[in-house]
């Protein structure tokens, strides 16, 4: 088996999962995917070993996704350009009870903006700033759409609880 499928075999499952949490399809995941991993191939002389091969994949992965969603025309509300929420509009995040499958329906189903940035800061890990220079928008608009997606998921977690 050669080496390239090892690592493919090795990675493609979690970098699927990262493409997938930020694009929403599976099409568009599977293209990220394929397209990450073959770019990753051509430039693997330039892998300078400051990071481990998955944390350097990866990043090529969230790269790709955010150009996918760009190319949709992804759009970012600009903290200036948008009106504060009212207070007693805010969820409380202690009333919701949470499962694995309805946080995931829930972040699948938010717009491309905040699903981007949210996926972006809790589950990859990213931090505000590293969001605003990958997205290259400013960090105020980094915490404009982290709070108003964090504030959509819970009322969208709020509303499933009632329903079930």
């Amino acid at each position: 088996m050669s080496a390239y499928r090892l690592l493919y075999d090795r990675y493609s499952r979690a970098m699927y999962n990262t493409a997938l949490r930020i694009t929403a399809h599976h099409a568009d995941a599977e293209d990220v995917l394929q397209e990450s991993f073959a770019d990753a191939f051509l430039q693997l002389s330039s892998f300078g070993k400051k990071a481990t091969f998955g944390a350097w994949l990866k990043q090529i992965v969230v790269y790709k996704s955010i150009a996918l969603l760009k190319k949709r025309k992804l759009v970012f509300t600009d903290i200036e350009l948008a009106p504060e929420p009212e207070a007693d509009s805010m969820i409380d995040e202690s009333e919701i009870q949470y499962s694995v499958d309805g946080i995931k329906r829930a972040i699948h189903n938010l717009p491309d903006g905040y699903r981007a940035v949210l996926s972006l800061y809790l589950l990859e890990g990213y931090d505000h700033e590293e969001i605003a220079d990958i997205l290259h928008i400013s960090h105020s608009t980094v915490r404009t759409q982290y709070k108003r997606g964090k504030q959509r998921l819970l009322e969208s977690l709020k509303k499933e609880d009632v329903h079930e």
